[in-house]
């Protein structure tokens, strides 16, 4: 063992690659269950077809379900660093969870690579988020392509609707800015709680209000909610939805209610209706392909396709990293960090990945598109 470790080090000293035998281990926290399960099952399902090596560095994945509690998030974020000697973390499905985090591996210096939207979990502001990444869309691209689409739609007022958390804060925030930006008046502002069953008082206000369209910031099944409720007071405004909603979970459990609503969303739900000429067609049809092959048709999700993107990006930092530091090693995972910073032109399902010191998600507009329901499916809106 002495002599395996002297050799690792002369290698390493003289600029060539770590041995074969090198691993690098992966922490991943995602919500497998409670109210943002329908968000965290496909992420959880993807993490067996990430890349098991990059070069002749394996890669090994530990996987743990935080239930969609934020305490949960934070204990397995010190579970993975401290009991699993993790390189890097993915993870975790929601903002609350994934804000909640940052204090944790920002002091252990672990990079992290996160499931959720908001951009503060990005802002290059904070000296603590130099280790946190991400991979789905902001809340910034996402609200603006709402006000882009209802702009050119005739929508001359607004009601909102979203969680009463961090996700429901942070998407009402940008909405309010993009509608401002095109003087389209916010007539409404309203909250509940995901595990809430009824929002009648807050439905009753904003059709009081009569807006020509609601937004609904919120994100998974619980998102249909106030749908639901729309659609029972009779309410035949537009619907636009946060891109949390986009799988089939919320089709299957918002139906009737949900039909005709518009969702800013990842280029992987209409993977095949994409133009050839897109940055992620390629990539979002493979990814499409392995987790249909898995899973069955029409059960790929984007939730899924952030955890592979997050996966892909990884591997493509540790072929760089591990050219200079021993994965397990605190020198290491500042190289990780560095190399994720550094990233290129990354094609992977969303788009393709261009990061620097003051952008740590790297995606452009065409990592966007709006997209309708039409027949309990996702429609590409051209």
């Amino acid at each position: 063992m002495k002599q395996t470790v002297i050799c690792g080090a002369a290698l390493l000293a003289l600029g060539l690659a770590v041995p074969a035998t090198a691993q690098v281990k992966i922490g991943v926290t995602v919500s497998a269950t409670g109210p943002a399960a329908s968000l965290g099952i496909p992420e959880k399902n993807t993490i067996g077809m990430c890349p098991k090596s990059a070069g002749q560095t394996s890669i090994d994945y530990t996987v743990l379900d935080d239930a969609s509690d934020t305490t949960t998030a934070v204990q397995n974020t010190r579970k993975l660093l401290g009991e699993y000697k993790v390189d890097a973390l993915i993870g975790s499905t929601t903002t609350p969870n994934s804000l909640a985090m940052i204090d944790v591996f920002a002091e252990a210096e672990t990079p992290a690579v996160s499931l959720a939207s908001s951009i503060r979990i990005i802002d290059p502001v904070d000296a603590k988020k130099a280790w946190s990444f991400k991979t789905p869309q902001t809340d910034v691209m996402m609200a603006g392509a709402i006000l882009e689409h209802a702009s050119a739609n005739g929508v001359k007022t607004l009601g909102y609707i979203g969680f009463s958390d961090a996700l429901g804060e942070a998407f009402f925030a940008e909405i309010d800015k993009a509608a401002k930006a095109r003087n389209i008046p916010l007539l409404v502002n309203e909250r509940y709680a995901p595990k809430d069953t009824s929002v009648t008082g807050q439905v009753l206000k904003l059709i009081a209000a009569h807006p020509d369209a609601v937004v609904i910031g919120a994100s998974g099944t619980p998102a249909a909610l106030p749908a639901a409720a729309l659609a029972e007071r009779g309410y035949k405004g537009k619907l636009y939805f946060n891109h949390g909603v986009a799988n089939n979970d919320f089709l299957r459990v918002g139906g009737k209610d949900v039909e005709g609503g518009f969702v800013p969303a990842s280029p992987v739900i209409v993977a095949s209706q994409l133009p050839d000429s897109h940055p992620a067609k390629k990539r979002a049809e493979e990814y499409t392909k392995l987790y249909e092959s898995a899973f069955g048709p029409g059960s790929v999700s984007a939730f899924g396709s952030y955890t592979w993107d997050a996966c892909l990006l990884i591997a493509h930092a540790v072929t760089s990293a591990v050219k200079t530091a021993q994965p397990g090693t605190a020198q290491f995972r500042r190289a990780l960090r560095d190399a994720l910073e550094a990233t290129k032109d990354l094609e992977v399902s969303n788009g393709a990945i261009t990061m620097s010191k003051t952008d740590h998600l790297g995606l452009d507009s065409r990592a966007r598109v709006m997209t309708r329901i039409e027949g309990g499916k996702w429609v590409l809106q051209r």
